[in-house]
């Protein structure tokens, strides 16, 4: 006897007990979730942990400055 004439044998059985309606996860979908959230917190952790060592400065922006004295020395020699 093979084992999937065993199972078509057993399904029967445990087929009564079984509500068709009803539909869960069970326990691998749990575990597949919880894999998920770990992680995504690893990620969210390694994440601030690297934003944490950006050094950034922000400079000022001279270039509308620039470009306006650019075109006022242009003006004045056109004249």
């Amino acid at each position: 006897m093979y084992s999937t004439q065993a199972l078509t044998h057993l399904v029967p059985l445990a087929a009564d007990e079984l509500d068709k309606n009803k539909v869960t996860p069970g326990v691998l979908g749990f575990l597949v979730f919880a894999a998920l959230a770990v992680g995504v917190w690893l990620l969210m952790k390694s994440m601030n942990r690297h934003m944490g060592r950006v050094n950034f400065e922000e400079t000022p922006d001279d270039a509308p400055d620039a470009e306006a004295s650019a075109h006022a020395s242009a003006r004045a020699r056109g004249k």
